[in-house]
This record gives C-alpha cells, sequence and structure tokens, in this order.
C-alpha cells in the first residue's frame, strides 16, 4: 500500500470522526437543529456569549457521552492491538487477562456499598489493575523458563474465573429491589451516567496509556514474530511486554471505570483497522484510535436512538460483535488446515 493511499485513508477517518461526532449533538430524544448545535458549541468555547437556551442544555447534556464515547472507542481498540500484536492471537480482546473481571468485581463492591460515583470508577479502576497485576505475577512465576506468553494468558484466565465468582456472588448478596438492579444495569455498559467532571482523569490516564504504545509501536511490531526472533534483533522482551501489559490495562480498565464493560470492540476493530491500513504496528493502533472512536459513538448514536428506551450500550456492540466473532474463528481454523 503506497504512502499516498494511507494518508488518504487516515484523512478519511478523521474526517468520518469529525462528521460523526457532531451530527451526534443532532441525535436524541430532543431535537436539535445544526444553527441551535453549531450556536450553542461556540458558546461553549467562548466565540459568542453564552445562552442558556435549551440546546445549550441539551449540549451540555449530550457533550461528556459523546466525549465519552471517543476515549473508550480509542482506549478499548488500541488496548485489543496491542495485546493481540503481543500474543500473536488475532482472538485476543482487552479482557484477556482479568481486568473487566476485576474492574465488574469492584464496581460490584462499590454499589453494594451506596458508594458515590468517583468512589465507584476509583473502585473500578483499582480492581482492574489489581486482577491483571495478580495475572501478571502468577504468570511470570510460573513460567520457570518456558513460555512466558502462554502462562500469562492461562493465569488471566485462573484470574478471570476467580473475580467472576466473586461478583457473582456479591450479587448474590445483594438487595435484589435495590442493589443487584444497579450492578446488572452498569454491567451492561452504558455512557448514560457520564458527567463533564468525570472526564479529565480518564482522558489523562487513557492518553497516558496511548502514548508508551505509540513510541513503541516498532518494538511492539517484533514482538509478533516472537520472543527469540525479538531478543536476536536487540529487543528487551520482558521490559517490552511489561509495558504493554502496563499501558492496555491502565487504557482498559480506565474505560471500564468510565463506562461499564463493553464487549467486541477490543475484539473486532483491530481487525478492522488492519484491513484498511495493513498489520503494521505504525499504522495499526493510529488507526485502531480513529476506528475505535468512530465506531462506538455510532453504536452511541443508534443505541439512544432507535428504540423509546435507551438500549445499553454494551449489548448493542455483543451482538454486532459475535457474528463477526464467528467470522474470524471460521477464518482461523481454516488457515490452521
Amino acid at each position: 500500500m503506497t504512502g499516498a493511499a494511507l494518508r488518504i485513508r487516515f484523512a478519511l477517518l478523521v474526517g468520518l470522526l469529525a462528521a460523526v461526532f457532531l451530527c451526534s449533538f443532532l441525535i436524541g430524544r430532543y431535537d436539535l437543529s445544526v444553527g441551535d448545535m453549531l450556536y450553542a458549541l461556540a458558546g461553549q468555547m467562548g466565540i459568542v456569549p453564552v445562552t442558556h437556551s435549551p440546546a445549550s442544555t441539551v449540549l451540555a447534556l449530550r457533550m461528556p457521552r459523546i466525549v465519552g464515547a471517543v476515549l473508550v472507542g480509542a482506549a478499548l481498540s488500541v488496548s485489543g492491538a496491542a495485546y493481540q500484536f503481543m500474543f500473536r492471537n488475532p482472538m485476543v480482546s482487552p479482557g484477556i487477562l482479568g481486568v473487566s473481571a476485576g474492574a465488574g468485581f469492584g464496581a460490584a463492591i462499590a454499589i453494594l456499598w451506596s458508594a458515590p460515583i468517583w468512589l465507584l470508577q476509583g473502585v473500578t479502576f483499582a480492581g482492574g489493575m489489581c486482577a491483571v497485576a495478580v495475572t501478571y505475577i502468577v504468570g511470570v512465576k510460573l513460567c520457570r523458563g518456558g513460555d512466558t506468553t502462554l502462562s500469562i494468558i492461562l493465569a488471566g484466565i485462573i484470574v478471570s474465573t476467580l473475580f467472576t465468582s466473586l461478583l457473582s456472588m456479591t450479587k448474590y448478596l445483594a438487595d435484589p429491589y435495590d442493589k443487584l438492579p444497579v450492578i446488572v444495569y452498569w454491567l451492561m455498559g452504558s455512557l448514560a451516567a457520564i458527567r463533564p467532571e468525570d472526564l479529565p482523569l480518564p482522558a489523562v490516564l487513557i492518553a497516558g496509556g496511548m502514548l508508551p504504545l505509540v513510541l513503541l509501536r516498532r518494538r511492539i511490531n517484533l514482538l509478533s514474530f516472537g520472543d527469540e526472533t525479538a531478543q536476536t534483533l536487540g529487543i528487551d522482551v520482558e521490559r517490552v511486554r511489561f509495558i504493554v501489559i502496563l499501558c492496555a490495562t491502565l487504557m482498559t480498565a480506565t474505560a471500564v471505570s468510565l463506562s461499564g464493560i463493553i464487549g467486541m470492540v477490543g475484539l473486532v476493530v483491530p481487525h478492522l483497522a488492519r484491513f484498511l491500513v495493513g498489520a503494521d504496528a505504525r499504522r495499526l493502533l493510529p488507526a485502531s484510535a480513529l476506528l475505535g472512536a468512530l465506531l462506538l459513538l455510532l453504536a452511541d448514536d443508534f443505541s439512544r436512538s432507535l428504540w423509546t428506551m435507551e438500549l445499553p450500550i454494551g449489548i448493542l456492540t455483543s451482538l454486532v460483535g459475535v457474528p463477526f466473532f464467528l467470522y474470524l474463528l471460521i477464518r482461523y481454523h481454516r488457515r490452521l488446515r
């Protein structure tokens, strides 16, 4: 693929994301005209005097979830792409090391305690990070000179099962008329509860996790050739692997703490990005970020406009992602024959 073709495709992704970002303000139960939206946006940016019109009120309500969709979509997609490179497996998703199960357990505990939203997000983030820390420590200890990648994956399965069981126990102990519905709804994934004050810290954490991956994209490329080949080429495999796991976990835990568990994005989007720009990590990681933000923004628009009741976005992404996952599985098995 030529450099000109790549630049055109990246320009199209950026243009589509910008167009969907602006159009998302028009979608919802309260109709806005383009003129009202542009004037309200100009007021938010200080270009014109701020007015307290219905348009500005609706804009203030829709802005956090739209920005949140961009952040969460980019974070999950880049995490999934990085894990697929590191584990050399196209079926890997950001939850492979237990971050989603750990974050879900943390959120359930916080809801059970009736914690405020900022504490719920903090406990959720901590739960995801702790789960992956346990996975990494157990995987490295089990390795003993063997296949570190396989050991970490197996440890991730064990830790995910543990935290899923703890989550089930928490749901069993929760009040079925008060706490349990809140836990179940949170686990479905939604962007509806995001507030403006919830965004600055997650944005910093997601950017902080994404930047090292972009800077290490050449080394991440070499990881896909296997540990021995990467070491022969002068790569400190253990160090790069640790940084990839840390950064991908940081982004995934932050995304889950912000929106709940949204499945299939981190699995499906890297494959779509690979189809558009190729398998080189130098192009794939930025393309995954743009495409993930675009697709999750579209999914959120559909989830709040197709039905009279808002459909949790995690359900929608899973319904769309499952057929694509089956296609990947069939394709993967055909390659093995």
